[in-house]
């Protein structure tokens, strides 16, 4: 999906707070906030890593989740080939509100809740009928979020700026033009859904 520098600055909506990491990590004292740790796959040895930025309701996201995802943990995360680390970057509001909801659940629920949202698009983010929000909602209470917990998340303006804050800082580093992005080990990016074979091709040139 592609997107301009305004577009993200308009779904920031309101100003991003510096140092929001560190302020979500003191309210909860000497503990950190599981909701603000990385998110990610595979063996923490591995020689590559893959980073994927995406948004939630991108269909171009979608689409590889659904296609290339799954072909891409059998071979390459579960047989410890590569390390996968999900970075959350939203290209709309309902989006960032997804991943705020997202990172609020337990983190080993973090990518099957994603997958979830990613596979029903139409389900949710592009209802006919009703409110995109209201769905969410029910697709969080499926992942056992009750309802008190998601009405308290979606109002949490630290953690908005969290993700938000991240955002930025990725778009100021890599000039990402659209999602999904993906780095190989910092030597390859691409911005563009592709399939499997070109996505093993660029494991392996970034070995």
């Amino acid at each position: 999906m592609a997107f301009s520098r305004r577009s993200l600055l308009v779904t920031a909506g309101t100003a991003l707070v510096a140092g929001a990491t560190g302020g979500l990590a003191r309210a909860q004292g000497t503990t950190t906030d599981t909701r603000i740790t990385p998110r990610e796959l595979g063996d923490p040895k591995a020689k590559i890593v893959v980073e994927e930025w995406f948004s939630l309701t991108c269909i171009h996201c979608a689409h590889f989740a659904e296609n290339t995802f799954p072909l891409v943990k059998k071979n390459l995360i579960d047989t410890g080939k590569i390390r996968y680390v999900f970075h959350d970057f939203p290209t709309d509001q309902l989006a960032t509100v997804a991943a705020m909801v997202a990172r609020t659940l337990p983190p080993e629920r973090y990518e099957a809740f994603a997958i979830s949202l990613l596979s029903s698009l139409d389900r949710w983010a592009y209802v006919q009928d009703g409110s995109p929000l209201e769905a969410l909602k029910k697709m969080a209470a499926f992942a056992g979020m009750p309802g008190e917990t998601f009405d308290k998340t979606v109002a949490d303006q630290q953690l908005m700026q969290f993700i938000l804050a991240q955002q930025t800082e990725a778009q100021d580093k890599y000039h990402f033009d659209s999602t999904p992005t993906f780095r190989f080990n910092n030597k390859i990016q691409v911005s563009n859904d592709m399939d499997y074979e070109t996505f093993a091709k660029n494991v392996t040139d970034a070995s």
